[in-house]
């Protein structure tokens, strides 16, 4: 059992390509996004769980006692399509197989910013199960048989299990998800996802990029209702413009295989080019919005390609940065942004998965997370 402390990071994810197509069978592509959700478990022996949340000011405990935890014997039975009605009949089974939770101190702070589609919710299950697994050695804890001890990664099988958990999570807080979050979360890099099939890119380069919130609100379900609408009002339109977005997810998908192996300048031109139509596509599905046309108008006045990410209608956009772009350029173009009243982050796509920290590689962090610097 768990004698301590343990660290763990998940990244959260963006859509590069795909966004509404991918409801109608054509591909997505999401990647990894280099901001990080952490999680400090902790051993204590006060009787309790505590769970504590400093970004949005949330503490909570509860008597072990009351907590049980299940066997995690029968997930290897369960699939990312698995109903929680089987979930339900195997946990009838529980007082057979449950041992007693620890008591755990578990702090969880995020680089995410909270219901803006970059799936903070699916890097949090991530990081809880693969933290809460370890502590129980489920899993291994991968910093005792690695060479590197700041950073390291599980195996490809623990990590097929700390996915399945991370699912049921995902299920608690959003009902019926794809599973494309939770599992970007977990493997990291790129994941080609269409028709409720999930695979990794095999390569993965890491791309820079702005990624700027407009903190324009929006209803998903709506905008995804309003595409299928305009499908059914124009088939003959906006059939030929989602096979459209199709091609430039297979065509990037071909792109980033290219830029792993043999890296080459004009590959950036591609990306850009790609990005450029797949906004003005968008924006013919109906899911644009002024914040982001301002947004693409702003960084393209600085030479600069961007699409919005997500569901559309105002919140996340992303716009590539090319490996010679001059640093004040990228500083003007952030300035410009925040002064329409939009968040800004210079961050990297491509970012690797779930991983465990030794406490002594992220202290500064960790301080920082846990509000006492």
């Amino acid at each position: 059992m768990l004698s301590k402390v343990l660290l763990v990071s998940s990244p959260g994810k963006v859509i590069l390509h795909g966004e509404h197509a991918v409801v109608h069978g054509k591909v997505a592509l999401a990647v990894a996004l280099n901001l990080r959700t952490f999680l400090r478990l902790q051993p204590q022996s006060n009787g309790k769980v505590s769970l504590n949340l400093p970004n949005i000011g949330v503490t909570q405990a509860w008597d072990v006692a009351r907590l049980q935890l299940l066997d995690t014997s029968f997930m290897g039975k369960l699939s990312l399509g698995t109903s929680p009605s089987v979930l339900v009949r195997e946990s009838h089974f529980a007082p057979a197989c449950c041992r007693a939770l620890p008591s755990l101190d578990i702090t969880v702070w995020s680089e995410l910013p909270p219901g803006a589609g970059l799936g903070s919710s699916a890097a949090y299950s991530v990081c809880l199960a693969a933290a809460l697994l370890t502590a129980c050695e489920d899993i291994p804890n991968p910093l005792e048989d690695s060479v590197c001890f700041c950073v390291a990664r599980w195996s490809e099988e623990d990590l097929q299990l700390i996915n399945k958990w991370a699912f049921q999570g995902e299920r608690v807080i959003h009902g019926n998800p794809s599973g494309v979050d939770n599992a970007v979360s977990t493997w990291g890099g790129a994941l080609r996802y269409q028709q409720g099939k999930i695979s990794s890119l095999d390569r993965t380069p890491a791309l820079q990029i702005l990624l700027t919130n407009t903190k324009v609100p929006r209803s998903t379900k709506a905008l995804v209702a309003g595409v299928r609408n305009r499908l059914i009002k124009f088939p003959d339109i906006v059939e030929p413009l989602l096979t459209s977005v199709d091609a430039i997810s297979a065509e990037c998908e071909h792109v980033l295989g290219e830029m792993a192996s043999a890296p080459a300048p004009e590959q950036y031109l591609v990306l850009e080019e790609l990005i450029d139509m797949n906004q003005h596509h968008l924006n013919a599905l109906g899911v644009g919005h002024a914040s982001l046309d301002q947004l693409c108008r702003v960084t393209a006045a600085h030479g600069l390609h961007s699409k919005l990410t997500g569901a559309g209608g105002g919140g996340c956009g992303i716009t590539l940065l090319r490996p010679d772009l001059e640093q004040d350029k990228v500083e003007a173009t952030k300035q410009a942004l925040a002064a329409c009243g939009f968040d800004c982050w210079e961050t990297s796509i491509g970012a690797p998965g779930v991983s465990m920290h030794s406490a002594t590689s992220l202290e500064g962090h960790v301080r920082q997370g846990l509000g006492i610097l």
